[in-house]
């Protein structure tokens, strides 16, 4: 059976004992605790319904840590529990399903299409710190486009300013945020790596 688990560092921290069922539920579930936390971290903005939050980073980090799969199955369980009612979004919203469908429902339906495509991406590239943060910056701009289009269907504004308070006020700390992802994905391979 194929191992879902992308990293030895996260094989390790699994446990060798438990069944790869048991291990990917753990993993699933810690994922998913991860966002929560960072999701959590967030302030509001005085020009945009759309809080400036940790989420992208947590995503962004999944989708370096975890195999395709396994990135994208942690972040629908991550949505499946706010849509029951856990605590698990932004605070300051409605909780459950009525939080996907406000401001902020075009970024979170995009995490795992993002966390999907950052870790295809990564597996296939050579692994440098550019093509780790290349891809990280690549499913970012996924999760702000998705978001932007959402905030736009939903708002009655002009184009611009909606596009100023989805997209373009979040790059440059969304960027950051792929570069802190970047890092540890990229410094934890190394660390990793057998010497020669």
């Amino acid at each position: 059976m194929h191992n879902e688990i992308s990293t030895p560092m996260v094989r390790s921290a699994a446990g060798t004992n438990a069944s790869p069922w048991l291990r990917s539920a753990g993993v699933i579930v810690a994922g998913s605790l991860l966002l929560a936390a960072c999701a959590h971290i967030s302030l509001p903005l005085w020009f945009t319904p759309v809080p400036l939050s940790l989420q992208p980073f947590g995503v962004l980090l999944l989708g370096l840590l975890l195999a395709p799969r396994m990135a994208a199955a942690t972040l629908v369980a991550y949505l499946a529990e706010g849509l029951a009612g856990l605590p698990v979004f932004a605070p300051g919203i409605v909780p459950g399903p009525a939080h996907l469908l406000g401001p902020t429902g075009g970024y979170l339906m995009a995490y795992p299409a993002a966390g999907l495509l950052i870790s295809f991406l990564w597996r296939r590239s050579k692994r440098g710190f550019f093509a780790t943060f290349a891809s990280a910056a690549l499913g970012d701009l996924l999760i702000l486009l998705c978001g932007a289009a959402w905030l736009a269907a939903i708002t009655p504004a002009r184009s611009v300013p909606v596009l100023f308070a989805a997209l373009l006020a979040f790059l440059p700390g969304d960027m950051l945020k792929a570069a802190a992802a970047a890092s540890i994905a990229w410094g934890g391979q190394r660390v990793r790596r057998p010497a020669k």
